[in-house]
């Protein structure tokens, strides 16, 4: 079978790598500041482990070759204008926006959106970074730094932040994991719990959004959709043409991961429903250093990802799945050595294992 390349070579393209050895096939990660000369072939595959990539000698050669999988949703999804765009024209639901121009004002902004207006960088800026509040109760401008090269939401009072990653085949066959429900503290994803009974009735319409994403990109792998959920209603907040955070407790709780899930697919193999296991919990390793004393706690799946530790720095994850709270919960109890602001995560998980 051809060989798969991975533009990226940090902890998502790991996972891919690790998920794909079991299926025997040949997948090299390649830096994203390599200026080495790859030997690619013709008919090899290539994949990406994020949306974005400097110009170098190895990733101009992927980016250019045939085979690159998914090539153009890249640049659409990574540019958040681009990207609501791409929403509007679907008709599915996100919150209301605007671009960001060189005329646009706070005070028009807050005629338009509200008390709240939330400014994001067009791109990068993830885990809470590239994000700006204008609020009408502490009157402040616009960034002139900003303006072209922003888009403005309105502020939702969610309930709630949930996700569903799912995956698209070559011949357009879907299939999706439950929902999952996030816990973001300053704006990092600390913790997810996943299936949860009461998010069931919402699982079919946010099923029915995400193919209708993936279908109208001729997408090929595995799409991750964070959404807030206001009352019984989705909203789109942000979209993942990749693997994603939300996703690793597939790797504990689900026959087939995430991680599988994509290779499989860029790789043309067959898809299958996976069959979901038991209550599972993942808990984000940020900026803390490997306590390897976790690996005595029962059911605890520990991924490290070798990177030197620092602050606000995602660094690993735990994974736990067991048909028995009483084993989560004392699971959770074993981890109170981790510093602030995991006493929230913690108790955040805990109570939701309660109801």
């Amino acid at each position: 079978m051809s060989k798969i390349w991975v533009l990226g070579a940090g902890q998502l393209g790991a996972m891919l790598k690790q998920a794909a050895n079991p299926l025997g096939l040949d997948v090299e990660t390649v830096d994203i500041e390599s200026q080495a000369q790859l030997s690619l072939a013709a008919d090899d595959v290539v994949t990406a482990e994020r949306e974005e990539w400097p110009s170098t000698t190895a990733t101009n050669q992927l980016a250019t070759h045939a085979n690159f999988v998914n090539l153009q949703t890249f640049p659409q999804l990574a540019d958040r204008l681009t990207q609501k765009q791409l929403l509007d024209k679907l008709e599915l639901a996100t919150a209301p926006w605007f671009p960001v121009t060189e005329e646009t004002s706070a005070e028009q902004l807050h005629q338009d959106l509200g008390e709240r207006v939330l400014l994001k960088q067009r791109r990068g800026g993830y885990d809470g970074k590239g994000q700006h509040w204008l609020k009408a109760s502490q009157p402040s401008e616009v960034p002139h730094d900003w303006k072209g090269c922003a888009i403005a939401e309105q502020g939702i009072g969610f309930d709630e932040e949930v996700s569903i990653v799912g995956v698209r085949g070559k011949s357009g066959e879907t299939y999706f994991y439950p929902l999952t429900l996030n816990l973001h503290i300053n704006g990092i994803l600390y913790a997810s719990i996943a299936p949860l009974k009461r998010l069931a009735p919402l699982q079919a319409k946010a099923e029915e959004m995400l193919a209708k994403l993936m279908n109208d990109l001729d997408y090929v792998g595995v799409m991750a959709m964070e959404c807030f959920r206001v009352g019984d209603q989705l909203m789109i907040n942000e979209l993942a043409p990749r693997v994603h955070n939300s996703g690793h407790w597939t790797q504990a709780g689900a026959s087939v991961s995430q991680f599988e899930n994509h290779m499989r697919a860029v790789a043309g193999l067959p898809l299958a429903k996976a069959v979901i296991k038991n209550q599972s919990l993942m808990v984000n390793l940020i900026g803390v250093p490997v306590d390897y004393d976790w690996l005595s706690i029962p059911g605890l799946e520990l991924y490290w990802y070798k990177k030197e530790v620092r602050v606000g720095r995602k660094v690993g994850h735990l994974n736990f799945c067991s048909g028995d709270q009483a084993e989560l919960k004392d699971a959770l109890i074993k981890l109170d050595k981790l510093p602030t602001p995991y006493n929230q995560a913690l108790s955040w998980l805990t109570g939701h294992l309660s109801h």
